[in-house]
């Protein structure tokens, strides 16, 4: 069943990708998809951001119980794990079950009220139009929202440190800036482009394909959300195994 759910998704995608009918439509579905990816998500990813630093800067502080250890590694181990670690994959998350829930209810909702049906009969593409929109602005928004998090996270640990006595400022800023290896962004962007093309294209395979009434497109946007973060995780795993 899991082979059959698999091929269906490829082939969908297959469908998606295919030359649009009219670009000045899609560009305009793209840019409102943007808006809604982006912009709709900016607060929550802030303030989750800004909170894990705090809290994340606080417990490596507390583990440091040794007086041969500087303080300025607190700085740096909360950079690299914000960096690497905690901007894409709890953003992601997040955003999965913020975007993912939103986009299988929209198209499942569309599905079972038959205008999918509608469109398919008018001769457009239902899958390009529908679903490239969300993936094109899920692989560039996502990104944005990760160097957001990774900026906010590294301040809030700042702030938290700083308000908390755990750290003085200038050893902050020593930690955060000894040692920087720039590649760890390539790591995390090409994390944040993958997380983007799974936080859109699963959860509307799941609403493209239901079938029934409301029941059916809550129980569809449930496992989307659910499909979506094991899938995040997995590939999480695997791009750090393939690029650190």
């Amino acid at each position: 069943m899991n082979f059959t759910n698999f091929g269906r998704y490829i082939l969908l995608l297959k469908s998606v990708f295919r030359r649009p009918e009219k670009l000045k439509i899609y560009l305009k579905e793209i840019a409102k998809q943007m808006d809604y990816v982006g912009v709709g998500s900016l607060g929550l990813i802030a303030i989750i951001s800004t909170f894990i630093g705090a809290v994340m800067t606080l417990q490596i502080a507390f583990q440091l119980t040794s007086d041969f250890i500087p303080k300025t590694i607190i700085g740096s181990v909360n950079r690299d794990s914000s960096i690497l670690e905690l901007s894409p994959t709890i953003s992601a998350i997040v955003l999965a079950g913020k975007i993912g829930s939103a986009i299988s209810s929209e198209i499942g909702s569309m599905r079972v009220t038959e205008q999918i049906d509608a469109l398919e009969i008018m001769g457009i593409n239902a899958p390009g139009y529908l679903i490239l929109p969300k993936i094109i602005s899920g692989i560039t928004m996502v990104p944005v929202l990760v160097i957001i998090s990774m900026v906010l996270s590294i301040s809030g640990g700042y702030l938290g440190g700083t308000i908390s006595g755990a750290v003085t400022p200038a050893e902050y800023i020593q930690g955060i800036t000894t040692d920087f290896n720039p590649y760890t962004i390539v790591v995390a962007l090409v994390k944040a482009f993958v997380f983007g093309f799974i936080i859109t294209s699963v959860p509307a395979y799941e609403g493209f394909y239901v079938r029934g009434g409301a029941l059916e497109v809550s129980q569809a946007s449930t496992r989307a959300v659910v499909i979506s973060c094991i899938s995040i995780l997995a590939c999480d795993y695997i791009v750090t195994q393939l690029l650190l």
